[in-house]
């Protein structure tokens, strides 16, 4: 009898005990980026929802990711809508963006389909939105978009439709060997659009990623199905390969860290230096299958059949400029095998975030800003190339070498 008479005490000091998971807004939910105008009031971002945050609760932002559909844009719009942030996706072709109505909760993927040399389409897909992520690219031409039409006048257009928008924030994406003197043509329409965005979105975010591996990757896949390009320069051209997860976790860090991020050019490179032919080795050890002994095609006959098969076929396949790529090692790759390091923060230390400058002269800023540490791609690859395994060792289990410690908590301003 005493017990039952104590059993309402003991459940009411339980109940008072346990964790509270009841949303109770505070002053610091309310978050205001841009100030009124007389076109364009003010837009407050509220959070709301479970204190824990996830999918189903709301961040408050509305962003539009351009480029979504591409291999970086998945992972990027995954990360964004599984905290509760509202994306819209742009879109051209009406099945390449099935894949992402299921990375956010109801309502919180929205598509829209644009043109990008339509700017009121643009500004349809930006206008309630508080950032802009620009993922735009292509690493060939057609017949109806060149390097600089998707390159330069697409990101111009963007970057000056979402400043006449009033839009708070901007983050464009190029490419860690972006430069006005590169013999390739790709890297140098990757300068020119960086250049035409700062001049149209002067508090734009530029970002530098290195050659990207992952599930759908032009890297691993193909090193493991077309190795001949590999052997071109001998393989002996130097990459900071980087893993698309990491890329895609620093642009959505960028997201909640305007001060740290705004205005300010980000490169992102991999941790450590590889070369084509350590690629083809790693395939090899991973795939349990000799290295391939395909020959070293010369410069120019291989930049002549790119040209013949571009020509009489409408598919993408192999470009010129492609070819000429293949013979320019990554910028910051060479101090980085010279100095020996193998601290896996990319260009953390000051002689290496020397190599470049951002588009207006500011310091490159990397990793260390974003207190990430990139992954090394021996740890992530067998997921990737497992696929090209025979059926007699499929399952014959890996061992990785490399150690990551854990991740302090940290807070970005």
């Amino acid at each position: 009898m005493a017990s039952l008479r104590l059993a309402p005490i003991v459940r009411a000091k339980a109940s008072a005990s346990r964790t509270s998971y009841t949303s109770v807004r505070r002053a610091h939910d309310l978050t205001v980026l841009s100030q009124p105008t007389a076109s364009t009031p003010t837009r407050p971002i509220i959070k709301y929802g479970p204190p824990t945050g996830g999918r189903s609760a709301v961040s408050g932002h509305t962003v539009t990711v351009f480029g979504c559909t591409g291999f970086l844009g998945r992972y990027l719009v995954h990360k964004l809508a599984k905290v509760g942030t509202q994306v819209i996706v742009p879109y051209r072709d009406e099945d390449e963006k099935r894949h992402l109505k299921v990375m956010g909760d109801l309502g919180q993927i929205v598509p829209l389909e644009w043109d990008a040399r339509n700017p009121d389409q643009i500004h349809e897909c930006l206008r309630y939105s508080d950032t802009v992520y620009n993922l735009v690219g292509r690493d060939w031409e057609t017949r109806n978009f060149s390097y600089n039409d998707v390159n330069v006048k697409t990101a111009s257009l963007i970057a000056q439709v979402a400043a006449e928008a009033n839009v708070p924030r901007m983050i464009h994406v190029s490419h860690l060997n972006a430069s006005p003197n590169s013999p390739s043509e790709l890297y140098r329409t990757k300068y020119a659009g960086e250049r035409a965005v700062r001049e149209a979105f002067p508090e734009a975010t530029i970002v530098r990623p290195g050659p990207l591996f992952g599930g759908e990757d032009w890297l691993l896949n193909a090193a493991a199905q077309w190795p001949i390009l590999f052997k071109l320069n001998h393989g002996q051209t130097k990459i900071l390969p980087v893993h698309v997860l990491d890329v895609a976790e620093a642009l959505s860090l960028m997201l909640t860290a305007p001060v740290t991020s705004v205005a300010s050019t980000f490169a992102l490179p991999g941790p450590a230096v590889h070369t084509y032919q350590s690629i083809l080795e790693l395939i090899s050890a991973m795939t349990l299958k000799p290295t391939s002994t395909a020959l070293t095609v010369p410069k120019p006959l291989a930049k002549l059949f790119a040209t013949l098969v571009n020509r009489g076929l409408w598919w993408p396949t192999v470009s010129p400029d492609e070819i000429e790529r293949r013979y320019i090692d990554d910028a910051g790759a060479q101090l980085l095998a010279e100095s020996n390091e193998q601290g896996p923060s990319g260009w953390a230390s000051a002689n290496q975030s020397s190599a470049q400058t951002g588009v207006d002269g500011e310091p490159v800023k990397s990793w260390g800003q974003l207190a990430m540490t990139p992954d090394h791609i021996e740890e992530h690859a067998i997921k990737y190339v497992r696929r090209y395994r025979s059926a007699a060792n499929f399952d014959i289990p890996v061992e990785l070498g490399h150690y990551k410690p854990q991740k302090q908590y940290h807070v970005l301003p």
